[in-house]
Formats: structure tokens, sequence, C-alpha cells
């Protein structure tokens, strides 16, 4: 315990060091004045879709605006209808815009709608926009755009005309309410030197275009009383700290094209969150940071502007991207994002984020290392990694608070979020077997060489063959007959086979072979559970020891003599010795698959072993009689019935042992469907044993020690960490059309960087311990790690199979030259998806014009999902070569 309090103590330590060291927390741009020439605002709510505000929320936002400007940008005459009697109420003023659209239907009843608005509030206006980047979007041409700038050009002039007239009347019916002469006189002297003084309110008139598009049509700007220009940097993927060289630039062009002509930068601006756009960051502190400079350079440079936006607007997420909803100086909560002096506080959660990660990290590491024999160094590099790991899961919880979500990033984030649990788990699981392996103890618990006995208890040896190979067969059965040990039987159980060519040879053998060996022909249902269990039947009575082998095992002389003696403990029910082959180096395709069963028992194995929580194996393994009759023999409702009774027998409170001495050998499966094959049945029968035994792991349970839940439970998230991985390949991919064709979409980090961390850990794991433990070179750690990653489907099939479908049939694995041609391409589904993955990762790569990181961060990810599918489609290719290698 002390070793982890350290670690726990230290780890967070660092966590809080590394957060208060950072330096990008606080930054300091030039102070600004709290005064704006103008803002653009749009009167809509902060949902995800596009709402008006009510008339009191209008009055709420300006009066809140007031405060820094006593001008907006209005962008269509309905937004201005919304608006304007506010604007009025207030004594503020507006640059009233007309959205123009290419439907003519549309634009008739704005122009409709704007001339009416002119009329009554005109004294209100600064100008009228008519149309906004109209011409960059194609929607009109400059000759469409110029006859509507002329028409409102006429009917401004018209009421400018009228209220001149107007006053003029006013002003001849103020003096003629004067009845003396020289009355009316001193009346007229003094209202002409008061309109002499005030100043004739005119309303101009304008149209908005990026910058470039009034260079490409100079004559637009005889038509307009002033220019209107959109400078908007991050669009121009200019990079934060060179806007202002950048603006100046632009902002010559124009005045050296237009002299005489006012010119307004009718939008400037810098977004908060979103992609970045080549070298153009979107984030709070570029924003801050260019927002006060701007203004800055606004005052020492004497141009009008108007920024770009008041308030974040949410609903552009659906239009516009994850960045067109970050432009606003306020939130869509109406908070202010900066103050215009002094520091900013550009990442507001960190405290909480620092806090929570810590405490997460802090807890990964107690759970994980808890009853676990550890030293200070494994202990400690642990708790770094869920250290490392609660950052990351800190940064994908805080998403939803900097970000405004949508249906498709709730969806996106829960998605990842969900998927961030069992990859936490598997990553920090192989974390801590990785550093148990390299830098912990070493194992203490493995069945020493040099026991010894006075007991020679009886054991039975059980061989079940189900249509197996003669030549095979006889083999494991001459082996038998040459162990050193002197009490056993050898019961050869033929189950279901009515094929002479299978039974006849090996009846034979075993009258050669002496009285020893009995030779069972049994017809049962429950397939090999059943087949052993009508076995038992016909045991020595005397029999103290079971011990079940597969019938292509070719077993050790000294297998019984070595380790029977553990059995003088009376806890001890079960002991295990490792799987291995004698026919790995026949070709490349079983080397590869020999490669990828060591890892478990030379690994896996080995550390559940040190925790008494070893998995038993139908071969090889050694249990006590007298427990498995009280634990109830051999289960038929489990395919896996080696597994569950180990399960069961640790439930009971026995103990298990294992040793990873190699005392047999059998075969490897012939093909690459048999390899799958027994890896469906393998995991198809834990998905069985996790539905059936599941009680016994509710904290509340004791009849399992707290170790050995653990490995249980890992063990099962190793099975659900494949099948998830299909699933997330599968959902990924239906996420790239809408990245590509939508555009508005950008994956988040809970959807990425997870995927990318699990499958760094996974390869150090593999090859780091494929060399401590098994001894493997790098290219045989290769074709391990090709095997293993190639059976993913194949996972996900089972375990999909495991929760929907019950008692699927014992599928045997074919081994010894017994496996029938097949014509069906056994990775014809791992072509599809790994073509799907690959070509997304294509497609994403070369549409990605902007270069966005976090869209490179998801094409990469795609092709690290593709791997396994991969690694199905070369072991095929290794598979049909036939290449032999002995």
């Amino acid at each position: 315990m002390k070793y982890i309090l350290s670690s726990l103590l230290l780890a967070s330590l660092l966590q809080v060091f590394l957060w208060l060291n950072s330096s990008d927390k606080f930054i300091s741009p030039p102070d600004a004045e709290n005064i704006i020439e103008s803002l653009s605002y749009a009167p809509y709510t902060k949902g995800d879709s596009k709402q008006f505000l009510s008339e009191e929320e209008i009055i709420r936002d300006l009066e809140l605006l007031k405060q820094f400007t006593n001008k907006v940008r209005l962008y269509s005459a309905e937004d201005s209808e919304k608006v304007m009697p506010a604007i009025k109420k207030l004594g503020m003023q507006a640059h009233m815009g007309l959205w123009l659209s290419p439907v003519a239907e549309d634009n008739e009843k704005e122009v409709a709608l704007a001339k009416s608005l002119i009329t009554e509030y005109y004294e209100s206006l600064t100008s009228v926009i008519v149309g906004n980047e109209v011409l960059l979007r194609d929607d009109l041409s400059p000759d469409e755009l110029i006859v509507f700038i002329k028409d409102f050009r006429g009917y401004v002039d018209n009421i400018s005309k009228t209220n001149k007239e107007a006053k003029a009347k006013a002003i001849k019916d103020e003096i003629a309410k004067e009845k003396n002469r020289k009355a009316r006189a001193a009346k007229e002297k003094e209202l002409k030197e008061k309109a002499a003084k005030e100043k004739e309110h005119k309303v101009l008139l304008t149209t908005a275009e990026i910058w470039n598009m009034w260079l490409l049509y100079p004559n637009l700007a005889d038509e307009v009383d002033f220019i209107t220009i959109h400078i908007l940097p991050y669009w121009e993927k200019i990079k934060a700290e060179s806007f202002e060289p950048f603006f100046k630039e632009i902002y010559k062009k124009i005045t050296d094209k237009f002299e005489k002509k006012p010119i307004l930068i009718g939008e400037f601006g810098w977004p908060s969150q979103g992609y970045n756009n080549q070298g153009a960051v979107a984030s709070p502190e570029n924003q801050a940071t260019i927002i006060r400079r701007f203004l800055v350079l606004s005052k020492e440079e004497g141009f009008s502007y108007n920024l770009l936006e008041a308030f974040d607007q949410p609903w552009k997420g659906v239009d516009e991207g994850s960045v067109g909803q970050y432009w606003g100086i306020f939130d869509a909560d109406r908070k202010q994002k900066f103050e215009m002096q002094g520091s900013v506080l550009v990442e507001p959660y960190w405290f909480t984020q620092m806090t929570v990660a810590a405490l997460i990290g802090a807890i990964l590491t107690f759970f994980g290392l808890r009853n676990q024999h550890i030293n200070f160094l494994h202990a400690m590099t642990y708790g770094l990694a869920a250290q490392g790991i609660s950052f990351g899961i800190v940064m994908s919880a805080v998403y939803p608070f900097v970000h405004y979500m949508n249906f498709g990033k709730w969806v996106m984030w829960g998605m990842g979020t969900i998927l961030m649990v069992p990859l936490t788990l598997i990553t920090l699981a192989k974390a801590n077997e990785l550093f148990k392996c390299t830098i912990g103890k070493r194992p203490r618990r493995l069945i020493p060489l040099d026991l010894k006995s006075e007991k020679v208890p009886f054991v039975s040896i059980h061989v079940p063959a189900y249509k197996e190979q003669p030549h095979v067969l006889k083999e494991t059965l001459e082996a038998l007959s040459k162990l050193n040990y002197t009490n056993y039987e050898v019961l050869v159980i033929i189950n279901n086979t009515p094929e002479d060519f299978y039974k006849a040879p090996i009846k034979a053998l075993c009258e050669e072979l002496g009285d020893k060996f009995i030779y069972l022909d049994i017809e049962c249902t429950g397939f090999k559970a059943g087949a052993l269990n009508k076995a038992l039947d016909f045991i020595n009575p005397d029999t103290d020891i079971l011990a079940v082998i597969d019938a292509d095992y070719v077993i050790s002389p000294n297998w019984l003599v070595e380790l029977v003696p553990i059995f003088d403990d009376p806890k001890v029910a079960l002991v295990q010795a490792p799987q291995d082959h004698r026919d790995g180096k026949e070709s490349l395709l079983k080397t590869a698959m020999n490669a990828e069963y060591a890892g478990f028992f030379d690994i896996g194995m080995v550390e559940r072993n040190e925790e008494n929580a070893i998995v038993a194996h139908g071969t090889m393994l050694m249990v006590r009689l007298s427990a498995f009759n009280e634990v109830g023999k051999w289960n038929t409702d489990t395919i896996v019935e080696d597994s569950e009774l180990g399960l069961r027998l640790f439930e009971a409170g026995y103990i298990g042992h294992y040793t990873n001495r190699r005392y047999g050998y059998g075969l490897l499966p012939d093909t690459i469907e048999a390899f799958k094959n027994q890896r469906h049945r393998w995991a198809y029968g834990a998905i069985q044993i996790l539905k059936k035994h599941w009680s016994h792991f509710k904290p509340s349970s004791r009849t399992l020690t707290r170790a050995q839940k653990h490995h249980f439970i890992t063990g099962w998230f190793f099975w659900l960490s494949d099948a998830l991985g299909t699933v997330t390949s599968v959902l990924n991919i239906i996420w790239v059309p809408v990245i590509i064709f939508v555009g508005v979409t950008i994956p988040t980090i809970a959807l990425t960087v997870p995927i990318l961390t699990a499958f760094l850990v996974n390869v150090i794991h593999s090859f780091v311990l494929y060399r401590t433990r098994v001894k493997a070179d790098f290219y045989h750690s290769l074709l391990g790690a090709i095997a293993a990653m190639s059976l993913q489907l194949t996972i996900f099939k089972a375990v999909y199979d495991g929760f929907v479908k019950d008692r699927l049939p014992f599928v045997r694995t074919e081994k010894g030259g017994n496996s029938k041609k097949s014509f069906d391409n056994p990775v014809k589904n791992e072509i599809i998806l790994a073509t799907l993955l690959i070509g997304s990762f294509i497609a994403l790569t070369m549409t990605n014009h902007q270069r966005i990181t976090e869209v490179y961060i998801f094409s990469l990810t795609l092709l690290v999902q593709s791997i396994p599918y991969i690694s199905a489609i070369v072991l095929r290719l290794i598979e049909k070569s036939s290449q032999k290698i002995a």
C-alpha cells in the first residue's frame, strides 16, 4: 500500500505542477478602449436552430452592446424588422442590410420590406448595405447587383428630398405663425441659423463584399457612397501573429485603388473556437489578442470598421461548420469573452480540470494497483500513465462546456465518451502488465521444477476425440504410453464418430498399448463437455486427479511427475500447463499463429497466476476429482467448458497453479478459417461465461477476491475492446461523407485520441513483452501481432453472437490435415472494411484543403483502424502462398 500511496501522491502532484506552470492560461494583449465603432448583430437565440429573440431579449442585448458601441450592423430586412424598434428606442444607429439571393421572389419580398423600414426608421439608419457577399457567392452578377443599388439610390434620395422639403415646410409654417412682421423676421433668422447648425441626416448606400471582389469589379465603386470591404484573416489562412501586416497591405491596396471613396471595414474578426484553417488557429487567446490589437490599430490609423460580431451564433453550426459559431466577443449566454484591458483568462475551467484530472488519475492508480504485488518503480510508472490518461479524459469531458453542441456533436461526443470507458480500462491494463513484466517484481507463483512428494495419486487422463485423424491421435497415445509416472490410466473417448476409418486403428492401438489405455466409443449430446461427462462413468474408482489433453498433443514423459506433487496442498484444485505446437515451422502461416498463441501463455497467464486467476484450458489441464465433483462436473451450457469449470473452482475458494514450462506440443489450425473458428469459439464462450457468472463479480460478492475479479473482468474487456474496434470503425466510416460533403462536423477528441492511444500502447505492449517474456525476435513478434490483429472482426462477431444468440454449436478446430477445402474467401468482410477505411483516409486527406489538424487526426485514426483488417488480408496472402519455411 505504501508504494500505491507514494505513486498516487507523486504522480498527482506532477499533474498539478504541470497545470500550474503552463503559461497559456493567461495572456496579456495590448490594452484597448471599451469603445467600438460598430458591431454585427443577429437577433437569434442561442439554440442550434435559427429562431428570433423576443422583443425584451433584443432590448436586453442592445442595452448590453450600448456600453461598447452606439451602432450595429444588421444583415437582412427580416432581422431589421425585429431590431429597428429597439434601435430607435435606445437612440442607436444601424447599418441596415438587405439579404439578396438568386431567388427573385425572395428578393422582391426583401426589397419591399427594406423600403418600408427605411421610410419608418430613416433617422436611425447610418447606411443601407444592399447585399452581403452576393458576388462572392455568385448569387447575382455585378450588373444585377447594380440594378438593386440604383433602385435603392432613387428610393433613398426621394426620402431625403421629401424629408428636406418637409423640414423647409415646417420652418415656413413656424414663421407664418408670427403675426408681427418684425417677429416673423426674427423667427426666420433664428430657425435658419438653427437649421444651418444642424447636420443634415443622410443615409448612405453601399454593398458589402470581400476585399478582392472590389478589385475584380472596380466599376461597382461608382454606384456606392462608400466601399464596404470584409477583411477576415482567418479565412485567408493568415497566422494570428501576422494579421497586422496582412491587414495593412490589403487596406492599402483598396485605398490606392479607390482614393476618393470612403472605406468601411464591414467585417473584421477572429473565431475563439473551431478548427484551424491551415496556419490560422481559432482559439480564445488568438481572438482576444487580435481584436484588442485591431482596436488599437484603428485608433492609430483612423479607419472606420465594424467588428464581426457581437454574440456567438450557435445556429451557424449547421451552415458554417465548427467555426461560424464562435466569432462573437460575447458568448451565446451574453457573457463577455475577454476584457478590453488587463490580462485575459483563456482557460476558464483550468482549475477544475486540474483538480478533476489529478483526482481521476489518483483513483485509477489506486484501483489499478491495489491487491497486486508491486515495487516502487512499477507503481510510479503506472501512476504517471494513469495521470496521463486522466488528462485525456478531462480534456474530452470539458468539450461540451467550451463548444456549442448540436445533435451530431452530441452523438459523436457521447459515442466517443462511452468508448473511452473500456479503452481506458484496457489501455491501463495493458500498461500495467507492461510495467509489471519489465520493471516490476518477478513472478513468484510459477510451479517450481524441484517439487517432491511421498504420494503418487491416481491420475485419469481423458483424451476426447471427435473424427480425429488416426495418425495424429496415434502420436498422442504413444507419447502417453511413455510417461514416467506410474499410477495413471488413459481414457480414449471416441465420441459421435460412426466411421470405422477414425475408430478401428485407434481401438487396435489401445489394445496394443495395454491395460492403462481404455477405448470408449460413445454417443452423447453436449459436444466435448457431454463426452467428458459420459466418460466419468468409466474412470478408475481410485482416481484422485482428472487430466485432459487434446487429441493432437504429444506429451513430455515428465508431465505428471513434475506437476502432480503440487496437489499435496488440499486447497489446490487446478493445475494448468501451457499449450504449444510442434508444427509451427511447417509454414509461414503457422509460424504467425504459433507466435500469437505464445503471447498469452508467456505473458497473460503468468501474470494472472500471480493473483490465483488463471484461465483453465482444455488441454494440459489437471483437476482434483473431489473439487470437480463438488462444483458440478463439466457444464454443457457453454462451449468453453474448461474455462467455465476453472471459474467455478475459484468461486468455490480453491487454488489454481500455472507453469510456463512446456510439457506438450499439439498441432496448429490448418487454415485461417480454422484459426478464426477457434477464436470465435473462445470469445463466444467468454461471453457465455460472463452472462452466466456476472453476479460473482458484483462488489457485494465474496466468492472471488478483488484481484480475481480484476483479471477476469479485464480479460472480458479485452474481448469487448476488439468488438468495439469494429463498431467504431463502422461508425467512423459513416462520418466521413458528412465531413467531406456537409463539412460541418469535425470529430471530437473523444472519437480519435483514445483509439490512437490504445493502438500505441498495444504496439508497445506487444513488441516489448514479446521480446522480454516470449523471447521472440522482431520478426516473430511482427508475425504474432499480424495474426492477433487479424482476428478483430471474428471477435466482434463472437461477442455479438454471445449477447444475442444462445447455445451455438461447438465447432471443432480442424488440424492435422483434417480440414475441408473451402471455396469462400475467409477474409472477404475484412477486405471490404479495409477498403472503406483506407479509401476514407485517402479521401479525407486529399479533400482537407484547409489542412485542419482534427481532420488529419481523424484520417490517421481511420488508417490505424484499417490495420487489423489489412492484417487479415496479409495473413490470407501468406496462406495462399503456402510457402514452406521449414
